[in-house]
């Protein structure tokens, strides 16, 4: 998933949050809550992943270096 959709995924979050508080809806507000705690975890998991293709991609040129 990308960069985009997670934004959007934390906005709309924050929007159903924002729309549960207003409205007394606490079911609604959670939810809102739990889509901005998916959009952060899977901003790591991405943080992650390109960190390690990166030093992959580091080590790769090392080894063809030699």
């Amino acid at each position: 998933m990308g960069d985009f959709e997670n934004k959007k995924d934390d906005l709309v979050g924050k929007a159903k949050e924002a729309a549960g508080n207003a409205t007394d809806n606490e079911d609604l507000a959670n939810e809102g809550k739990a889509d901005q705690v998916t959009s952060q975890a899977k901003d790591k998991v991405s943080d992650a992943v390109e960190g390690v293709k990166d030093k992959a991609n580091e080590v790769i040129g090392g080894l063809k270096d030699k």
